[in-house]
């Protein structure tokens, strides 16, 4: 039976993906930087579908996760999966750290650490308020409205008095299969777009700004967003090490996204621990960062 250190984790689409798209083929460039990294570290490592029913968990000493990125869309089957195989090796971030950071109700328990966030209403599954209602309690004339589980944009609306009432039919049928959060429109995120800040351990690596196509709110490449190197402020980076800190079990990474609030003021949209794209083409030694950070968590002795 073989056996290896690290399995890094994907989803079923990029193991061994065909086509050769600029999105696949950064995927897979990140991939190949933090295999190479752990690699480097003298760690034996495989790539493999989370969902893999023929992979034996218990022949890896860890897991870490990188690139599952359909494990909202089988959310249910990820959260048995998960439970099943902390029971077999180590989860890299923790299973406490994804367990919590899988559902934006973490943001709450942020919030009470004293970290600034987007202000947020969580509406629960179910829920019998209107938007309209919802709307009017808040005092929020323009939302965004999102799922507390999911990425990628997935079931993302931004909404006004203008389409609020046509709207209702729709958050109606998909409150009734999930937990939705309800945040006011921040308007410097068309201006300015939202900063990515990456922290392996307790060390940032580096940073990336993220703009919306003209004339669109969501900043993801899905959406026509794009990418730019960003060379952030002490203020901005001390700000993204306390969001990493507040958490309960210290992750191994983190991607910290800010934006600018309709105040001014530094205010994190999400903490990022499950499977961040982490930018290591951007900065590829950051990837070393990493791999030491599995190494400790491994607790293997290095001179």
């Amino acid at each position: 039976m073989q056996h290896c250190d690290v399995v890094i984790l994907t989803d079923s689409r990029y193991v061994d993906p065909s086509a050769t798209t600029d999105y696949v083929q950064n995927l897979l460039t990140e991939d190949r930087l933090v295999r190479e990294a752990l690699e480097a570290q003298g760690l034996t490592v495989l790539r493999k579908d989370w969902a893999d029913p023929h992979f034996n968990w218990k022949t890896t000493r860890a897991i870490l996760f990188r690139t599952t990125w359909n494990y909202f869309d089988k959310f249910d089957a990820f959260k048995q999966w998960l439970h099943s195989v902390s029971q077999q090796t180590l989860l890299i971030n923790s299973t406490h750290t994804i367990s919590w950071n899988m559902d934006k109700h973490y943001l709450q328990d942020l919030q009470q650490e004293g970290i600034h966030i987007v202000p947020t209403r969580f509406i629960e599954r179910r829920a019998n308020l209107s938007l309209r209602e919802l709307h009017k309690i808040e005092g929020w004339d323009t939302t965004v409205l999102k799922p507390t589980v999911g990425g990628g944009g997935r079931h993302t609306y931004k909404l006004n008095q203008d389409n609020l009432a046509d709207f209702e039919s729709h958050f109606s049928a998909l409150i009734a299969d999930e937990d939705f959060m309800l945040q006011p429109f921040q308007h410097s995120i068309p201006e300015q777009g939202e900063w990515s800040y990456m922290v392996f351990g307790d060390k940032y690596s580096h940073a990336v700004l993220k703009k919306a196509r003209k004339g669109d709110f969501r900043v993801q490449d899905d959406f026509g967003g794009t990418v730019h190197t960003y060379e952030p402020q002490t203020e901005e980076v001390d700000f993204a090490l306390k969001a990493v800190q507040a958490c309960a079990h210290q992750p191994a990474y983190a991607r910290v996204d800010v934006v600018r609030d309709n105040f001014g003021k530094l205010a994190v949209s999400e903490l990022e621990l499950v499977e961040p794209e982490l930018w290591f083409r951007r900065k590829p030694e950051a990837a070393d960062l990493l791999a030491r950070e599995v190494i400790k968590r491994l607790g293997v002795c290095r001179a």
